[in-house]
C-alpha cells in the first residue's frame, strides 16, 4: 500500500526538530500501542484490534508533537472479505502537568492520512481499488509516569473523515519509554551574588564561623575565639570573676576566689518563668525570701543561684537562658530582699545537670528549676 511520502516527511521533520528555547528539559517518547477501533458504517468494516506506534517530541514541559503510524486488518461486516487499514497522522498534544508529575492528562488534535486496502475477491468498493482519505482527530487521555524512563498511556480518540463524512472511535492503551535531556542556557551565567556579610549572632564581635564560645552575655569582653577573657587564667571569666588577679596556680570556687566552697544547704524554689522568658515579678518574692531568711541567719554563708533547665532545643542556648533566669532570682534576692551582693552569686547550668529523665514530660518538668545553693568557704 500506498503512504504519503510529504506526510511521512513532515513526521520525521516534526520528531527531531529542537525549537530554539533555552534551560527546558526535551523528552523523546517511543509509544507502542495496542487499540480497538469501531469504524463508521459507511465503510461496512466490523470493529477491530489496531495495533501502532507513536514517536512523540515534548520539546516543553506541556507541549508535545507526535508522528504515529497505526494498521488493522477488518473483515467486513455485511459481506463476506476483509480490508487491510493503515493510517499515518500528525498530533499535537497538550498536557495539563508536567513531565515529573505522576499524572498527565491530556488533550490533542491532529490530521492524517489513511488507507482502506481490498481484497482481491471482495473489494472494498465498487472501482475494486484502495481507498485512500484524510481523517482529522481529536483525542483525549493520560500519562502515568511508573519512573522516569516508562510510562503508561491511555487514549481515546474520535476521527472525523473529511471524503466521505465519517466518524471512526479509537481506544487504545500502550506503555511509552522516555528518552530525556535538559538543554542548557544559552544565556550567560548570571553575575555571582555578593558574599553575605559575616553573621555574629551574639554580637560580641567574632563572626559564628569562627565563634568557639556562641550566646556570650551582651557587653562582655572576648577574645579571638569569641570567648570570655580570663585575665588571670583561674577558670573564671572577667565578667564572673569576683576575685580578679588570683594568683596562678590557686584553687577557686565558681566566683573566682580561692579558698574551697562547701555546699551546705540546697533550697529548690518554686519560680515559674514563661516560655523562652527570664522576667519574674514580686509574686515569687515569698519564695525567694526562703534564701534570704536563711542567710541572714547564718551570715558566714553565700549562696549561689544554681539555673537547669530540660534537653529540649540547643544546650547552648539553655545554658544562656538558665544563666539569664538564675540571674533574675539573685537580682530579686539582692535588690528586693536585701541580701548583699558580695554573697550572691548566679550560674547558668542549662541541661548539664539532670534530677530526673528527659524522656518524659514529667522528668523534663523536674530538670526545668532554679536552686539556691547555701554555701560555705572553708
Amino acid at each position: 500500500m500506498k503512504i504519503m511520502r510529504p506526510v511521512a516527511l513532515a513526521a520525521l521533520t516534526a520528531s527531531l526538530a529542537t525549537p530554539a528555547l533555552a534551560d527546558r528539559q526535551e523528552t523523546l517518547y517511543l509509544n507502542p500501542f495496542a487499540g480497538f477501533q469501531l469504524f463508521d458504517d459507511k465503510r461496512d468494516l466490523a470493529e477491530t484490534g489496531t495495533f501502532g506506534v507513536g514517536v512523540e517530541y515534548r520539546f516543553l514541559p506541556r507541549w508535545s508533537v507526535e508522528a504515529v503510524y497505526s494498521r488493522a486488518s477488518a473483515n467486513q461486516k455485511y459481506i463476506s472479505g476483509s480490508s487491510d487499514f493503515q493510517e499515518l497522522r500528525i498530533d499535537g498534544t497538550y498536557y495539563f502537568a508536567g513531565p515529573d508529575a505522576a499524572w498527565n492528562p491530556y488533550v490533542s488534535l491532529g490530521a492524517g492520512h489513511a488507507e482502506f486496502g481490498v481484497d482481491d475477491n471482495f473489494p472494498i468498493n465498487t472501482a475494486g481499488t484502495d481507498q485512500e482519505e484524510t481523517r482529522v482527530n481529536v483525542g483525549v487521555g493520560f500519562r502515568y509516569n511508573v519512573s522516569d524512563g516508562i510510562s503508561i498511556r491511555g487514549d481515546l480518540r474520535e476521527f472525523h473523515g473529511i471524503d466521505d463524512s465519517t466518524f471512526d472511535t479509537m481506544a487504545s492503551l500502550g506503555l511509552s519509554w522516555a528518552f530525556t535531556r535538559t538543554v542548557a542556557s544559552s544565556k550567560p551565567a548570571p553575575a555571582p551574588a555578593p558574599a553575605p556579610a559575616p553573621v555574629d549572632s551574639d554580637g560580641d564581635g567574632v563572626p559564628d564561623n569562627r565563634d568557639q564560645c556562641p550566646n556570650t552575655p551582651a557587653g562582655v569582653q572576648v577574645d579571638s575565639r569569641g570567648c570570655p577573657i580570663d585575665s588571670d587564667g583561674d577558670g573564671v571569666p572577667d565578667y564572673r570573676d569576683e576575685c580578679p588577679n588570683t594568683p596562678a596556680g590557686a584553687t577557686v570556687d565558681e566566683r573566682g576566689c580561692e579558698g574551697i566552697t562547701e555546699t551546705v544547704e540546697t533550697i529548690e524554689l518554686q519560680v515559674q518563668f514563661p516560655t523562652n522568658s527570664s522576667i519574674i515579678d514580686a509574686s515569687f518574692d515569698n519564695e525567694i525570701r526562703r534564701v534570704a531568711d536563711f542567710m541572714n541567719e547564718f551570715p558566714e554563708t553565700t549562696v549561689e543561684i544554681a539555673g537547669h533547665s530540660d534537653s529540649i532545643g540547643d544546650a547552648e542556648y539553655n545554658r544562656f537562658l538558665s544563666q539569664r533566669r538564675a540571674e533574675a532570682v539573685a537580682n530579686r534576692l539582692t535588690s528586693v530582699l536585701g541580701v548583699d551582693p558580695d554573697r550572691v552569686s548566679a550560674m547558668g547550668y542549662g541541661e548539664a545537670e539532670p534530677i530526673a529523665s528527659n524522656d518524659t514530660a514529667a522528668g523534663r518538668a523536674q530538670n526545668r528549676r532554679v536552686e539556691a545553693r547555701i554555701q560555705v568557704t572553708r
